[in-house]
């Protein structure tokens, strides 16, 4: 009777271990893929502020061209600039206000045939560029790792754990049809 009692206490013990063992490996996994979904998004974030950064670049170089339209162009890169991407929703709101800005930029060079031409703004237009695919590349890579914490937060039995921890899913960034439309073709000869 003493030796089934010991031998049952031990298998709870065990039992208990187990459980706690695998909480406790659960949550160091969730940590991780929580600080990789923020990583990823002060990626994507500081490749936006890189095309901020080339965006007024471009609108100095057009001011001479266009002064008034240049500066208004410039005070609102410097004021968006400023924001903090921390949700997906962020980058998405950025990314709208980048669209709608070099969409302004766009009409300001079709207005002055010599700025189109002008080497700094060509060098720059080309930053633009390196910097796009930057943050397309980054926008992967946030979506992948957003893809392997929600499966985690879903699946059982990691779900238990991650909603005792308070861990939830990361939205995805997705392509909004209408920024879609909006966006100027900055690879118009390929």
């Amino acid at each position: 009777m003493v030796t089934a009692l010991v031998l049952l206490l031990g298998i709870i013990l065990l039992l208990v271990v187990a459980v706690a063992l695998y909480i406790f490996s659960t949550q160091r996994t969730l940590v991780t893929l929580d600080e990789n979904c923020k990583n990823a998004l002060s990626q994507i974030e500081v490749q936006l502020n890189s095309r901020w950064d080339a965006l007024l670049a471009l609108a100095k170089s057009a001011q001479a061209y266009a002064k008034h339209e240049s500066e208004t162009l410039i005070q609102t890169i410097a004021q968006r600039r400023q924001s903090s991407i921390t949700t997906a929703a962020d980058v998405q709101a950025q990314e709208g206000e980048l669209s709608n800005v070099f969409s302004r930029l766009m009409a300001i060079s079709e207005a002055y045939p010599e700025l189109k031409a002008d080497e700094l703004y060509l060098n720059t237009m080309n930053s633009v560029r390196s910097y796009e695919e930057n943050v397309r590349l980054s926008r992967m890579v946030y979506n992948d790792t957003a893809t392997k914490m929600n499966r985690a937060v879903r699946q059982w039995p990691s779900s238990f754990v991650a909603s005792m921890l308070g861990f939830g899913m990361r939205d995805y960034l997705t392509v909004d049809e209408q920024q879609k439309k909006s966006m100027p073709d900055l690879f118009p000869n390929t």
